[in-house]
Parts: C-alpha cells; structure tokens; sequence
C-alpha cells in the first residue's frame, strides 16, 4: 500500500533516482512535480516546495501547492501535487498533476494516489476538484474516472486535444 509523503533532504537520493528513470524513458516533464523536471538542486527544490503549502511563504507567482511522494515499501513511486486553487493559467490544468515512475506503471498506483489526494483535498474543506488530461492519455482517464471524475468541457493545449474532468469530494 502506498502512503504520500511530503519530500525531505532524506529522500535526496531517491527523488533524483525517481526523476533520472523519467529522463532515461526520454521523458522531460514530470507532471504533478512542481518543477522537479527542471532543477538541478533538490535541496532547493524542497525548500520551495514546502514554502508554497502556506500562505505566508507561497511564491507568489505560483499558488499553494501540496506534494507528495507515492512511496511503497521505501520507493518513490510517484509524485502528485494538489494546487488549493485555480489561478488563470491553471484553469485548463486543474488542481492536480500527478506522475508513475515508468518501471511501475500499469499496477494501480495513479489511480491509489489520486484516491488518497481527493481525501487530502476533502480535508481541506474544497466541495470538487478539477482534472486535465490529454485525450489520447487513456490510462490517466481511466484514473480520473475510477476516482469518480465526471467529464466537464474539452480545450486544446499545445496543439493537443485534452478534457476537464471534475471530482466531487463526498463527505
């Protein structure tokens, strides 16, 4: 069973291992990663992304962010962050991106951290959370829909065609 766990100092070397598979896959970008595709300090990086789960210290240019981890058993899995809110850029890319190691995919655990973000959100007193996903991303909308997403509205995003999905967090 996987758990989200917020990065550390401690998870150094597995969060660049994490990053590097994605890379060797020639896989750039790392959705739900707040940027960790595109830093070369990690240190850094933790301190960003811990800045960004408060008010006080969120970057301003960004809004608050939580993410995660997805560890089982001592390995990071996967990453998935939950944006508390929707500023004009993000309003085609929703509240939450997330990404599965390429060694892991295909074994549920996208659709185990969506599950487990939702009830992060529902504690964070939000009603419904929105989801992107570029359409020819079959197995990202079936996680979408098994997590109970409803289709919204579609949009185009560079050049390709994607679908907001909204999930009702239920009480």
């Amino acid at each position: 069973m996987i758990q989200l766990v917020r990065p550390t100092e401690a998870m150094k070397k597995q969060a660049i291992e994490f990053r590097q598979e994605f890379f060797e896959h020639g896989e750039f970008v790392i959705n739900g990663s707040e940027l960790l595709d595109k830093t070369d300090d990690y240190t850094e990086w933790c301190r960003t992304t811990d800045a960004n789960t408060k008010e006080e210290t969120v970057n301003p240019n960004w809004v608050m962010t939580d993410t995660f981890f997805a560890v089982d058993e001592d390995r990071i899995v996967g990453i998935i962050d939950f944006r508390h809110t929707l500023n004009d850029f993000l309003k085609d890319l929703g509240h939450c991106g997330y990404s599965v190691r390429p060694s892991e995919r295909r074994k549920g655990f996208a659709t185990e951290m969506l599950r487990q973000l939702l009830e992060v959100a529902q504690k964070t007193g939000m009603n419904e959370l929105y989801l992107s996903v570029e359409r020819k991303n079959k197995p990202s909308v079936k996680t979408i829909i098994r997590n109970g997403g409803v289709y919204e509205r579609s949009f185009e995003i560079d050049g390709e065609q994607a679908d907001i999905y909204r999930s009702a967090l239920s009480e």
